[in-house]
């Protein structure tokens, strides 16, 4: 399914949106954002039946940060925050609230907003050649796209202010040893590791799947004792599922559970 300068693949149960502007590294513009919204919006009709996401570059890059060339922001005469409120925030709170998971497979560069795409990831893998790049203060701006809550949260203060302070290249072993990514893979097998992950996920109970999603967003600012509270709302929904009832019958009838999402 063809979108603007992004693009919706369907392959059984799993959909796969692909960031799809090669020519300049799939740098995010408006017009990008508007596709990624639409695929979003896509894989959540249920005649599709999709259950899980995979996120992914066209070409050699996964994004190589802003398109500054359409937006002005490079010329100082707009107001370069206002774009944020305007389409990138609503296309992120539309990833965090999405109700099945998402794996993030990084070829090549993520720079910029780009890192932030790629970190929204449940699972990120990473081509062995990929990299990460706080690139924004290279051109005088600061870290966006919510970079500055997760990165903290996945690797510490100190090492986000690293990689926003100096804008050096994290390469994709080194994202692993911090602790930033799940897993690093040889480039020609990125995708179908991607593949076979996202799958394993959409056969699982994407109920639950959905519900912990939920859980460790919300984590970071809840305190322990909302936290509790949480797990019990959202204890009280999963148990409600047809997966439970399944999964406990496969575990008492010692087979494999045949998940359904319901």
């Amino acid at each position: 399914m063809e979108l603007e300068r992004a693009k919706l693949d369907i392959d059984r149960n799993v959909g796969i949106i692909t960031l799809n502007h090669p020519e300049v590294m799939n740098a995010v513009s408006t017009e990008m954002i508007g596709g990624i919204v639409s695929a979003l919006n896509e894989a959540q009709n249920p005649q599709h039946g999709i259950r899980c996401l995979i996120l992914t570059g066209a070409g050699r890059g996964f994004c190589a940060g802003a398109n500054l060339q359409p937006s002005g922001a490079a010329t100082g005469n707009r107001d370069a925050g206002s774009v944020l409120e305007t389409h990138y925030h609503p296309m992120l709170r539309k990833m965090r609230e999405l109700a099945m998971p998402i794996v993030s497979a990084v070829n090549g560069a993520a720079a910029g907003v780009g890192m932030s795409l790629a970190l929204m990831g449940d699972l990120v893998l990473c081509a062995r050649s990929a990299y990460f790049l706080q690139a924004f203060r290279r051109i005088g701006l600061v870290p966006d796209g919510g970079s500055t809550w997760i990165l903290p949260r996945l690797v510490g203060r100190a090492r986000a202010m690293e990689l926003s302070m100096l804008g050096e290249k994290l390469p994709a072993e080194k994202a692993l040893e911090w602790g930033l990514i799940y897993r690093v893979v040889d480039d020609a097998k990125l995708m179908d590791d991607a593949k076979a992950l996202a799958h394993d996920l959409a056969n699982g109970p994407t109920v639950s799947l959905s519900l912990i999603r939920k859980l460790y967003w919300d984590s970071e600012e809840n305190t322990y004792e909302q936290q509790l509270n949480l797990e019990r709302q959202m204890q009280g929904r999963a148990g409600k599922s047809k997966d439970f009832a399944e999964g406990v019958r496969a575990f008492l009838e010692k087979r494999p559970a045949k998940f359904k999402g319901e």
